[in-house]
């Protein structure tokens, strides 16, 4: 317990000699809604309740990132909570609010699977992470550089997470400076007040301080032990993804990167019955790939690909399209939570429509082509 307090006591004097430098570069807090993320949110509302109001002068943006396809239970408790911290930072006066961002309206997981016919992601083709939560909130992060010209980046990444963290860490981080400059992101400096915070330490801090903006952190804890989960954190950068497989986390219930979606089964296991029908719908179109009557020869941009003279199929299918449209109505209305929204499924028939015109353009062109060859022929 010392040794936490110790913790606690330095991670907090650090953030507010921080805030409290002179100059006005905003903060954005990078929320998860996991464990590391929300102490590092703790804290840094504890420290602005610390000050005196006339002292907190620079603005705390908290940036969440809902890639719409959230495992349902951790984006509601997610939602729960942001909603808590932006109505006490409103009645706290705090200079803090609350943002959550989300994926192009034609770039979500479905308007790419279902709509382009992408094939599910993979380790060699894990589309996902660049169009659902690097774009999204990176898109947020350079607003904020435009309008300040600076901003500060607070992410909950600790050494004791992995080794493969910690050289990230050590990689990143400039000898003797608190912050460090973002490898991708221009005028982005990066804090991390809780690398040197271990497991234990962060759910002792968790436990037993009172939660700044009310309530308890129970929820948080009933769903860490009834999927004995990680977490997936807000990410800007490809360095800064997890290793989706390694372990065992929260994070899109339509992952197809990882062999056995560990936390959902534990879900499903814990009596939420609706984690089951999602997980065998992962299941059904991480195999669907694998049934070549469900692909294009071509690729999307009308060409053909070959390995080693074996055809590399193309997306899938309009007729399979469909087919995963129904389906996932279906599981919909099963499990009585939106999965697809019904702006995604306008944006879905819209793609399809286009896609078919531009096969039969293909087609006439192709025919075209064949019928100017007969003529050479001929002559």
């Amino acid at each position: 317990m010392l040794l936490t307090k110790h913790r606690i006591d330095h991670a907090i004097a650090e953030l507010r000699d921080e805030y409290l430098q002179p100059h006005q570069h905003p903060w954005i807090v990078a929320f998860s809604g996991g464990k590391d993320s929300t102490l590092v949110l703790h804290l840094v509302v504890e420290m602005l309740l610390s000050l005196a109001p006339s002292d907190r002068q620079r603005r705390v943006h908290v940036v969440c990132n809902d890639t719409q396809v959230e495992s349902p239970l951790l984006i509601t408790h997610t939602r729960a909570a942001l909603d808590k911290v932006g109505r006490a930072g409103e009645s706290l006066r705090l200079p803090m609010s609350v943002h959550v961002t989300t994926p192009a309206a034609d770039q979500t997981f479905w308007c790419n699977l279902i709509g382009r016919g992408y094939p599910p992601p993979n380790r060699r083709f894990r589309w996902c992470t660049d169009r659902m939560k690097i774009g999204p909130t990176t898109r947020f992060v350079r607003d904020q550089v435009s309008a300040a010209g600076q901003v500060v980046l607070l992410v909950g990444v600790r050494r004791s997470e992995s080794a493969n963290r910690a050289k990230t860490i050590d990689r990143h981080t400039v000898e003797g400076q608190r912050l460090s400059p973002h490898q991708n992101l221009k005028s982005c400096m990066v804090f991390r007040p809780i690398e040197r915070f271990d497991t234990d330490e962060v759910w002792a801090t968790l436990l037993q301080r009172p939660v700044p903006w009310g309530g308890s952190h129970r929820n948080l804890i009933t769903l860490y032990r009834n999927a004995g989960a990680g977490e997936c954190p807000v990410v800007m950068d490809r360095s800064e993804a997890p290793a989706c497989g390694g372990s065992s986390r929260f994070g899109c219930w339509t992952c197809t990167v990882v062999a056995r979606d560990k936390s959902g089964e534990a879900m499903a296991d814990a009596g939420f019955e609706e984690y089951e029908h999602l997980g065998e719908f992962r299941d059904y179109i991480r195999d669907l790939q694998h049934d070549r009557t469900k692909r294009q020869a071509e690729k999307r941009d009308g060409t053909v690909t070959f390995s080693q003279d074996e055809l590399m199929p193309g997306p899938f299918t309009i007729t399979a399209r469909m087919e995963i449209l129904d389906r996932l109505l279906d599981l919909q209305h099963r499990v009585g939570s939106t999965l697809i929204t019904e702006d995604e499924v306008h944006i879905i028939k819209r793609i399809w429509a286009q896609d078919v015109v531009d096969m039969s353009r293909r087609w006439e062109e192709w025919r075209a082509t064949m019928e100017a060859c007969e003529v050479e022929e001929d002559q």
